[in-house]
Formats: structure tokens, sequence, C-alpha cells
């Protein structure tokens, strides 16, 4: 498998939605209901500052759920009893480069491992070699996790009831920026990152640099249908691993391996054999077929 990530499109790409619900899925089934004992951190500054009280706010308390807004991971925990009243979420963004990975007998940490949640019987790493992820305590006292900052310009999920064609026809009406751009501002909908937004055009027979405010109705309900089949196929592939990404087993993704378009540049289209070509946007690679595109 590694022989074929390699031959790959070189680009660098950020864990999206695939592949934090891949790492979402993992921890659920793995360390949920679990005790934390202790919260060690190495490194006091990430994409922002890590609390200096980490491990005074969260120790005792129990892993209860974890969930995903975008491409955030959401770990909930609770309190143990009633006289205590410490309990609120994590949130974990993978970054570049990030991984969030439980260990049943954690080795010595390296230099890139900078947050270890020790639980009973086990330890869950956040490992960041480029430091752009984030670990954020938000105690509940401060408020509806739904509320944070961070997820106030967030768009709606792709995956869930809230999205179809007409959600996806209303958030386009007026925008002048391409369609591709509008996907991966995640403003409209989350988590479409570079790779899906390319497979998704493409299924759709949509061409990337098309203005997303002259997409039609029913294209649009075309477009809303590729996105969540994408997506949710990644997802049953594990995610994409080009360079970084590995889910909470230690295991890569697959997706990158059923691409129809993304990383062919030069190949031809697997529907009408055209050669599939690569334009930049705003510095992100895009592929796409000239004939099945318009």
């Amino acid at each position: 498998m590694l022989g074929v990530i390699q031959t790959c499109f070189k680009e660098t790409t950020l864990p999206e939605l695939p592949e934090v619900e891949v790492v979402r899925r993992g921890l659920e089934a793995t360390i949920v209901g679990r005790r934390l004992q202790r919260v060690i951190v190495r490194a006091p500054r990430l994409r922002f500052p890590l609390a200096s009280d980490l491990d005074l706010s969260m120790a005792g308390t129990r892993l209860v759920g974890v969930s995903r807004r975008s491409k955030y991971l959401l770990l909930d925990f609770a309190s143990q009893s009633a006289a205590d009243d410490r309990a609120g979420t994590l949130l974990v963004h993978l970054g570049m480069s990030g991984t969030l990975r439980f260990e049943p007998a954690a080795p010595p940490p390296g230099r890139h491992d900078h947050v270890d949640l020790v639980f009973e019987h086990g330890t869950l790493r956040f490992r960041d070699p480029r430091r752009f992820g984030a670990v954020l305590w938000h105690p509940a006292h401060d408020g509806p996790i739904a509320e944070h900052p961070l997820f106030a310009r967030l768009g709606v999920e792709p995956l869930s009831a809230a999205f179809d064609g007409d959600a996806l026809y209303a958030a386009t009406r007026g925008r002048k920026v391409s369609i591709k751009q509008f996907l991966l501002a995640g403003t409209g909908v989350v988590g479409v990152g570079n790779i899906y937004a390319s497979e998704s055009l493409f299924r759709s027979g949509i061409r990337p640099s098309v203005a997303a405010g002259r997409i039609s109705r029913e294209r649009c309900q075309r477009l809303a249908e590729a996105i969540r089949a994408t997506l949710s196929e990644s997802i049953a592939h594990g995610g994409t691993t080009l360079r970084d990404f590995f889910g909470s087993d230690g295991q890569g993704g697959y997706f990158q391996n059923e691409c129809l378009v993304y990383g062919r540049e030069g190949e031809p289209c697997r529907n009408c054999a055209a050669p599939i070509r690569m334009i930049r946007q705003q510095q992100r690679a895009t592929f796409y077929c000239p004939n099945c595109q318009r």
C-alpha cells in the first residue's frame, strides 16, 4: 500500500471530515466510559496556548461521549459525583499533521508527542509534528459547546438531514466565488476538503471554476448528493492517507485508491477517456475532466 500512496499527487492535505470521523468512531468504540487519571502536557502552545491547569480541570472525570463538529473532535467528560462540578468538552483539531492515537501500553513519548490523556488501561496521545493542531478545554459552565466561538461561522454538516440540494442552492445564491472555493470555505457546508471537492464536482458534472451563484437548483441537488456519497465512501474506506493521516488505531485509509480525478492529471477520464486536467485555485490543486464537467 505504501508504494501506491507514494505515487499519488504530492500535496499537503489536512485531515478532513472523513478522516476526523474515522478517528471519532475509533475512539467511541475504544475508550468511551473510561476514567481519566491524569493529563500530561509537553508543549505549552500548539495553534492556541494550552491551559496550564488542564490536568487539574480534567483528571478524575469520565469520558462519556465522542462527537464531531466539522473537523473538530469533541470529547465530552462528566464528573464522577454530584459534589464534583468538573465537566466539559475537550476540543481537538488535528491540524495538518496531527494524530490522536490510543495506546493500551504507550511507548516513551517522542519529540512530537505533545499531550497524553492517561486513562485506565491506556493512553490517548496527541502527536503533531507541525503544531498546527489544537487542544482546548471548554468547561460545561461556560455554556453549550455548540455556541463556542470556533463554531460561529461554520456551515451545515453534509451528512446531516439538514443538508440537501435546497440548502446548497440557498447558500450559493449571489456568490461570485467559484463553486470549488465555496465548498472549501466551510461557511455553506463544512468538511468538504480539497480532495472531496474535486471528486464531488466530477461526480455531479460541474466544472470547479463555475461561479457558485450560477449553479441551478437541479445541479445543486446533484452536487449535494455527490458530496454525501463521496464523504460516506471515504469514511467506509477509512479516509484518505496521502502523507500524515492515520486513524486512532494507527491504520491508514484507502480512499486515495478510489479517486476518479484527484491526483490523476494527464490520465484518462474513467468516463470518457479525455486527459484529466489540473488547475490551481487559490494555491490549491483542482482536478477535473474538461469533457464531463461543464
